[in-house]
């Protein structure tokens, strides 16, 4: 983070994550616009967390309902499919990829491979819903 020193930093987040694990990104922002400059060591830092967070609040999900309904509250699916997709491919090969390249490819991977990726969503959200019923 942006903080003068490890203490200042851990005291901001300590206020701040348990206002975005309930969801509550406004506040979180409003946090950070109110904390003063003399504790902020890099302000253009600070700046584009700001900013992360309000370009992104639309779609920041209220993690702690997430958890009580038994949803998934990591990236690990969307990296495994980068990786059966993605990485097999571009990255344990040591190609160099351009981003049109890798989105072209991948697009085509998924369309080949369609059947064993239509499998891996089904089970995915079979297993979301009957988490989601047994709650």
């Amino acid at each position: 983070m942006a903080m003068k020193g490890r203490i200042i930093r851990n005291q901001v987040l300590d206020k701040l994550m348990p206002l975005l694990w309930h969801g509550l990104t406004q506040q979180g922002i409003e946090l950070l616009k109110q904390t003063s400059s003399d504790l902020v060591k890099n302000v253009d830092v600070m700046q584009k967390l700001i900013g992360y967070l309000e370009r992104n609040t639309s779609i920041i999900p209220c993690y702690a309902t997430r958890k009580e309904l038994g949803l998934c509250n990591s990236s690990a699916i969307g990296e495994k499919m980068n990786d059966l997709v993605v990485a097999e491919r571009q990255k344990h090969n040591g190609m160099s990829w351009s981003k049109n390249g890798s989105v072209a490819l991948a697009s085509i991977t998924v369309n080949y491979d369609y059947e064993f990726f239509k499998f891996f969503f089904i089970a995915f959200l079979t297993k979301s819903i009957y988490l989601l019923l047994k709650a």
